[in-house]
């Protein structure tokens, strides 16, 4: 009896200490984020603890400015066409790459996800010197073609995932009842997979969102997004309407998190349904 209730409190005192690491972790790796908010709430005008005061002047100050704006709607057009583009490209490149037949898969598959392996700003200076030649410096379809670049890996990485628990018997059954390729992939396949496109698509968009590297290579003033405007108040000046843009961005990252929690719960869901 005493070396059992020793093993127990032993196993106690280990789970006390993980748990208390984990948090420890946690908040080392929060306590950075966590700093910002209170400060985007200050009446002051200075990055700095104590608060001077509380105040919603620097929100106001970041949903009313026309600098602010523009840069907001150009990062939700340039967000909403590239992660379309990467969400079809991927999308497609999954469904070959998942086939047993594809040939030189393990060569393609990492040129496929090289962007998210390279450094960014190498892949930048690799950006410019191509879009130079073509004119696609300092235009949307430039920046957009990027962006999708760079978000395509994930969609492919997401819908390759998922494509691997996929029965295939599925489509061999629908091809049997003279469905064609398009009717199959329409009616069977997407259904099962857009779980995993949806979840794709979501980090694509927030690589794009969040991006500042290549727009400060290929973009110009017409296609200053949020994260370059939020680069340049830093660099020009020390604009405290920043740290309300910042805390905003957290909020949408929070909620972008538990979106893709949820499409992966769908996943599940829908594979288990199969099982």
């Amino acid at each position: 009896m005493p070396d059992k209730r020793n093993t127990v409190l032993t196993e106690r005192v280990a789970a006390r200490w993980v748990r208390l690491h984990t948090a420890l972790v946690l908040f080392f790796l929060i306590a950075p984020i966590l700093a910002i908010i209170p400060l985007s709430f200050n009446s002051g005008s200075y990055f700095s603890y104590p608060l001077q005061g509380f105040s919603l002047r620097w929100y106001e100050q970041a949903l009313t400015s026309a600098a602010w704006q523009r840069s907001l709607l150009n990062s939700i057009g340039i967000g909403a066409a590239s992660t379309l583009i990467a969400t079809c490209l991927g999308t497609l490149a999954a469904l070959g790459i998942s086939r047993a037949q594809f040939p030189l898969r393990s060569l393609i598959m990492p040129i496929i996800i090289s962007p998210m392996i390279v450094p960014i700003v190498v892949v930048a200076a690799g950006f410019y010197l191509i879009f130079a030649p073509l004119g696609l410096v300092n235009s949307y379809p430039g920046v957009v073609l990027a962006h999708a670049a760079l978000g395509t890996p994930f969609v492919v990485i997401t819908v390759t995932a998922s494509l691997l628990s996929f029965d295939q018997s599925l489509l061999r059954a629908a091809s049997g009842l003279g469905a064609t390729p398009w009717v199959t992939f329409r009616r069977v396949t997407l259904p099962l997979i857009t779980p995993a496109v949806a979840t794709g698509s979501v980090f694509a968009f927030a690589t794009s969102f969040d991006e500042v590297i290549v727009i400060l290579f290929i973009g110009g003033p017409d296609q200053t997004t949020v994260p370059r405007q939020m680069w340049s108040g830093i660099r020009d000046s020390i604009d405290p309407s920043i740290l309300a843009v910042a805390t905003m961005l957290i909020v949408f990252a929070v909620l972008l998190f538990a979106s893709i929690n949820w499409l992966r719960g769908r996943a599940a869901a829908a594979s288990n349904a199969l099982i």
